[in-house]
């Protein structure tokens, strides 16, 4: 049987980098085996999803390129993948288990419930459902449906223990004293997660089932449901369980400890191929020595056997190093056409001939998109709207510094960036004997705005004569005030 994977997020937000993780390594294992890649959208609980949140949820898959062969906008042989559209699959199983004994009606409230597991922990004892409901006989249940109560539908665990070797994390056991009976439904009959997942993982005849660590719990369940729906025993996927993820804290990573949203990273300038060649590195590795990979590399090597079972750390720093290489491995040209939205974003020109001229003065400052506009906003706005960001370099200091420099530069028959460098050298370094440092940086300062820019002398010729000389004079005459 060809490698069938899936990606099945239950969207009511913005996509989690631990699900673009995840449907990074099931996607690359489909792509390495030349199998299948699946989008199924969880949408049982319309209380928690939305359209928009379904849209928004392909929009960022789109953008960092993990493309899927079947799923919404993309029919394929078990169509519909929306499972809100697939009720009636469910509803079919669940009457399937009512009627062999393997689902039961549950009346209990939810206080009743929030009860008994506080009774459950005060007495040592763990919580979870304690079987009140599986042995109720026909005038108990008619009693109960008597005072309008509803019901949801419980999956009675057998007695035993489940073994499987999950594909990360090797043998697992999992006693089946451990899991209580479990709901399939809501109190609306509508499907839970743990019945509508089993269900759709085998009718779409998905092969691998990657997820993170925290569902190994589910997985018992699930198999228990295969089993008592008479699901062949070959037609039972395989399960990887990634490692979580956790923040600089070392605890599971969430708002609380980083920015965990994938449109925060595009918003905030990330390179997509950044993105996706950090998240393999959250368990994975191409080498040991090797951090930076193109996706097609990911691919012809992926394992999901070389996954690590050990929590990966999500570190911002190593992620804005690997977006910096990935900025500097563009051509030139690649990098014009990708900060052109960013220039019009920051309400800057978007001028091709501009940026080819600019783009070699930034491209290795950068280590986000974002910061382009601000490191080449001097070179673009309006003279009565440049600011002097770092004013504190332009102090008393500064005078002989800017009058030795408006000197030199104000006699250069042309206006070039090898020229400035010759003459600011000679009036400031060799002239005034100040170290390189402190020679340039007033000069940067009054020009730019900033003590950090494009270099210096690339960015007066680009500035031009008037407009390089104004700024000089201008910060000279802020100083005499």
């Amino acid at each position: 049987m060809s490698v069938r994977t899936r990606i099945a997020p239950a969207p009511s937000g913005d996509l989690h980098v631990g699900n673009v993780r995840t449907a990074l390594f099931s996607w690359a294992y489909a792509r390495r085996h030349e199998g299948r890649f699946l989008l199924r959208i969880e949408d049982t609980d319309a209380s928690r999803v939305s359209d928009e949140a379904v849209e928004a949820t392909q929009e960022i898959l789109r953008w960092v390129g993990l493309d899927w062969d079947e799923g919404p906008g993309i029919d394929g042989p078990y169509a519909p993948y929306r499972q809100s559209e697939r009720r009636a699959i469910y509803e079919q199983a669940l009457e399937t288990l009512e009627a062999r004994g393997h689902a039961y009606r549950c009346y209990c409230t939810a206080q009743e419930l929030a009860e008994r597991n506080a009774a459950a922990r005060a007495a040592g004892r763990a919580p979870g459902y304690d079987g009140r409901c599986r042995h109720l006989g026909p005038d108990a249940r008619r009693a109960f449906e008597a005072e309008g109560r509803s019901h949801v539908l419980r999956f009675p665990m057998p007695a035993g223990q489940t073994t499987w070797t999950d594909l990360v994390r090797g043998d697992i056991t999992i006693a089946h004293d451990q899991i209580p009976d479990f709901a399939l439904t809501r109190s609306d009959g509508g499907p839970l997660y743990v019945l509508a997942a089993a269900v759709d993982d085998v009718a779409m005849k998905l092969t691998h089932i990657v997820r993170g660590e925290d569902l190994v719990a589910a997985t018992p369940r699930q198999m228990a449901i295969y089993a008592a729906l008479d699901y062949p025993r070959e037609s039972w996927p395989q399960f990887a369980h990634l490692p979580l993820l956790v923040g600089a804290d070392h605890k599971p990573l969430s708002k609380r400890n980083g920015e965990v949203s994938l449109r925060h990273y595009r918003d905030a300038g990330f390179l997509p191929e950044a993105m996706l060649n950090y998240l393999a590195l959250l368990g994975w590795s191409l080498a040991p020595d090797r951090e930076l990979f193109t996706i097609a590399e990911m691919v012809q090597a992926f394992d999901l056997a070389k996954v690590s079972k050990n929590p990966a750390r999500f570190d911002l720093k190593k992620l804005e190093a690997i977006n910096g290489e990935k900025i500097r491995a563009m051509t030139e040209a690649e990098l014009v056409v990708t900060l052109q939205p960013w220039m019009r974003g920051a309400g800057l020109s978007d001028d091709v001939g501009f940026l080819q001229a600019a783009v070699p003065l930034v491209q290795s400052r950068m280590v986000r998109l974002t910061e382009a506009p601000e490191l080449l906003r001097f070179l673009l706005v309006a003279e009565e709207d440049f600011l002097v960001v770092d004013r504190e370099l332009l102090g008393e200091a500064a005078r002989p510094v800017l009058d030795a420099a408006i000197a030199a530069l104000e006699p250069m028959p042309v206006w070039s960036a090898e020229l400035a460098e010759a003459a600011l050298r000679a009036a400031l370094v060799e002239g005034l004997g100040l170290k390189p440092r402190n020679a340039f940086g007033p000069v940067r300062v009054a020009v730019t705005g900033r003590r950090i820019s494009p270099p210096l002398f690339e960015s007066l010729e680009l500035l031009g004569r008037e407009r390089s000389l104004r700024r000089l004079a201008q910060a000279r005459a802020d100083i005499d005030g």
